[in-house]
């Protein structure tokens, strides 16, 4: 009977060792993506808290902090973080539309991940308007990618997987939407749908989220909002209008971050070429005096404005959502990492306060979640993404029809103004980041020896250079 047993038991350990081989390195991987997703939340949160703080007893401030801390990161950036700067998400498409192992190399590195992290919280620790979302992206794919070295047979399939989870991971764990992870997935970083991929995906996110619950307990990102069970005879109404509006916002913005040589005056664009760092000290003037005249509210990624909004304990101008715009727009033209989610949804929560205006007989909360997965939809044009991601942060599985309707309009009125933005930005990775430019070394002339002089027998003969 014991050697029957033995036999056994050794299949039993070998399965379990192939299996930790396969798998195990994998699994470590998702559970440091959903720890590394609730660190980097909380240091936001903390540093976000810290520069309010200082704007609270110091209203003038901002205009010496912003300024002096986007000279600061846009050098840390372009000095030691190249390939770290905006969203990430572009980041993260390039790598999977192009040679993954190579990309990787370039864009998904520790370095990066650090960097990603540390001058992103730098960023708002003087009040950009940045979020921390995109960038968690780029972290869960930076996290899992690196992993690939413990594999025993690594290949360009594994890579590739080990990517896509670990973004999806990241997006899932950052607002505690796993539907929206998936969804993610699919629409926006690879446009299809891998089967093979989809065991792999659906892991990853499932133990990211478990990690995130844990620490963070049962939450929806922006609280639940009470929708009654009769509808507004006027709600078809508002979702065309409110998606005609957030469409042509979202597009304008679109278009502004991919046409700033159309735009932007050319003594700028000049400084943004030669001087990058006082360009961005000057962006950073112009996001800190936005935000003075705002009462401080278009500083930070506009979370705690949005859940406000919905919560009914925040009274917003008619004029937030377009001074949260120009100050977003400023928080991207130097090039920092930040990412786009969470101020597009605050934007969108601006004007969906703006159109109760309108609609004064609808429910404040439903025209904010309208607007929010209008704009957000019209910024990424990724539509099932945006209302899946909205639709679990507020618990609003009445408005699923609604805000569906809503997403796709306003991401096909966007689209008239520009293309998708993650896709056309990760065109600009798809190629090796360029290099800062090496310091011309002085040349040293070269003394020839002397020629003959001149059968003349003149004295005045000079050498040749």
């Amino acid at each position: 009977m014991s050697q029957p047993f033995a036999f056994q038991s050794s299949i039993l350990l070998r399965r379990a060792k192939r299996l930790w081989r396969q798998y195990g390195v994998f699994w470590l991987g998702a559970i440091a993506v959903g720890l590394v997703a609730v660190l980097y939340a909380r240091l936001i949160d903390w540093g976000y808290d810290a520069f309010r703080d200082v704007m609270l007893r110091y209203r003038w401030a901002p205009l010496l902090i912003t300024p002096a801390v986007a000279a600061l990161a846009v050098w840390l950036t372009r000095k030691f973080f190249r390939g770290a700067e905006g969203s990430g998400i572009p980041q993260v498409i390039a790598t999977l539309h192009s040679n993954t192992s190579e990309s990787g190399k370039r864009l998904l590195t520790l370095r990066i991940l650090l960097g990603k992290i540390g001058v992103s919280l730098l960023g708002i620790l003087g009040g950009f308007t940045i979020g921390r979302e995109g960038p968690t992206v780029q972290v869960g794919a930076a996290l899992m990618f690196n992993l690939r070295r413990f594999y025993p047979r690594s290949n360009a399939l594994i890579e590739r997987q080990l990517v896509l989870a670990g973004a999806a991971a990241g997006l899932s764990a950052a607002f505690n939407t796993p539907l929206a992870g998936i969804v993610f997935a699919i629409e926006e970083l690879t446009r299809s749908f891998e089967a093979r991929a989809s065991g792999v995906l659906i892991t990853a996110i499932i133990i990211a989220g478990v990690i995130a619950l844990g620490l963070n307990g049962n939450y929806t990102y922006f609280g639940t909002i009470q929708i009654g069970a009769h509808f507004p005879d006027l709600l078809a109404v508002a979702v065309l209008l409110t998606a005609l509006v957030t469409g042509i916002a979202g597009g304008a913005f679109g278009w502004l971050l991919l046409n700033t040589a159309r735009w932007l005056p050319a003594p700028l664009r000049q400084l943004h070429g030669e001087r990058p760092i006082v360009f961005a000290a000057l962006c950073g003037f112009a996001i800190a005096v936005v935000g003075v005249a705002s009462g401080g509210t278009t500083f930070g990624s506009g979370y705690s404005e949005a859940r406000g909004l919905l919560d009914g304990h925040e009274q917003l101008s008619v004029f937030y959502p377009f001074l949260k715009m120009i100050a977003m727009v400023g928080s991207y033209l130097p090039g920092i990492p930040g990412g786009i989610f969470a101020p597009s949804l605050s934007i969108g929560a601006g004007f969906g306060n703006l159109l109760h205006m309108v609609f004064g007989s609808m429910q404040l909360p439903m025209l904010i979640a309208l607007a929010m997965v209008g704009y957000l939809a019209a910024v990424t044009q990724s539509p099932i993404t945006s209302f899946v991601i909205v639709m679990e942060m507020i618990d609003g599985h009445a408005l699923v029809i609604s805000l569906m309707a809503t997403a796709l309009i306003a991401s096909r009125v966007a689209r008239l103004f520009a293309p998708p933005l993650y896709e056309s930005l990760a065109q600009r990775y798809m190629a090796p980041l360029p290099q800062p430019v090496p310091a011309p070394v002085p040349e040293v002339p070269q003394v020839e020896p002397l020629e003959p002089q001149a059968e003349s027998g003149d004295a005045t003969a000079t050498p040749r250079r």
